[in-house]
């Protein structure tokens, strides 16, 4: 199905969709999450399609440094996902470590693969050159069979994507018709929801990242983020345009500023014109904290109430672990050992 057909049947009928998505609690999220994926997670359930969101904090394990500080991370995704505006009385959010019938699911699907499927993986390649570790641990070299349990435990038949992850969904695919083939027909096999979402750089003009410290996240204050954005990189053209190709450090700049305005692009490099550099981004500090500022709020009153955060976390906990028990359950009916 295209992606045009795909949107039109999740607008047409969003009530035959389930979600699975998510992110590992490695910091708190950025702008380049929120218009990247978050947003369109909180259209999908404005919808009417169910949304599930898993805390991957398995799968940062192989990060010391961020494992010793796993309980903040995960109530700050926590805070992020309903600063943003996610209903957790119309979805789920849930630890992957907190659903232990999830994770019996990995030894059938790790039967159903080869280990040249999993080493071939780019994602899984391309989380290993930037480990920086000297050598790689087992758990990452499993993700993508991790990632199908993800997916299929919970049923999921519709996944949001971007172009570099869908390696890992179409290894999902496979792991799902292999077992249905195998044992018989328990599990969808998910399609990509292909997300159109524009690349934003981040200040110095690399890939946003949390770990590079280039990123704007969604707490910072709006001083932290005039400090961010006084020092993002620029060119030495005073004219300003939007050419991403020619441009690209000016032109993620001219489409932040877009984005949180909800404007064309060429229209707001058209507007600061001859402004120069300092225009440009007394413009994008502009932009960007006015579309903060009511997430701040929200964020700033929900961070007073850290038991507020546990509790929907341990809600979401509760209703995935009574969708993977029924799962596994099938699952175990189907392989025949039930005894």
């Amino acid at each position: 199905m295209t992606s045009a057909l795909l949107e039109q049947s999740v607008v047409e009928a969003p009530a035959t969709f389930r979600v699975l998505t998510g992110d590992r609690p490695t910091g708190r999220l950025h702008l380049g999450h929120y218009f990247g994926t978050l947003h369109n997670r909180i259209r999908l359930q404005r919808l009417g399609v169910e949304v599930f969101l898993i805390i991957a904090d398995y799968q940062v394990l192989t990060d010391r440094d961020i494992a010793e500080r796993l309980p903040e991370h995960v109530e700050d995704l926590v805070l992020d996902y309903l600063a943003v505006g996610f209903d957790p009385g119309r979805g789920t959010v849930f630890a992957h470590s907190a659903v232990p019938a999830l994770n019996q699911l990995l030894l059938p699907f790790l039967s159903l693969v080869s280990v040249a499927e999993l080493g071939r993986n780019p994602t899984v390649k391309d989380e290993i050159a930037h480990s920086r570790q000297a050598a790689v641990s087992g758990l990452m070299f499993t993700y993508p069979a991790h990632q199908a349990a993800d997916i299929l435990f919970c049923k999921a038949n519709l996944v949001p994507v971007g172009q570099d992850q869908l390696p890992h969904l179409e290894l999902t695919r496979t792991i799902a018709r292999r077992f249905n083939d195998r044992y018989g027909k328990v599990f969808p096999e998910p399609a990509p929801m292909l997300s159109a979402a524009p690349l934003l750089l981040g200040t110095d003009g690399a890939k946003m990242s949390k770990s590079r410290g280039n990123a704007i996240s969604l707490s910072a204050t709006a001083d932290e983020t005039a400090r961010l954005i006084r020092g993002a990189k620029t060119d030495a053209d005073r004219h300003i345009t939007y050419e991403p190709e020619r441009r690209p450090e000016v032109s993620s700049l001219v489409l932040l500023a877009s984005l949180c305005q909800d404007r064309d692009p060429h229209e707001v490099a058209a507007e600061i014109g001859g402004g120069g550099a300092a225009v440009l981004k007394r413009t994008v500090t502009s932009a960007v904290n006015d579309f903060l500022a009511p997430i701040r709020a929200r964020r700033a009153e929900l961070a007073r109430d850290r038991g507020y955060l546990r509790q929907v976390l341990r809600v979401g906990n509760a209703r995935a672990n009574e969708i993977a028990d029924t799962t596994l359950t099938e699952v175990r009916q189907a392989m025949r050992s039930v005894y």
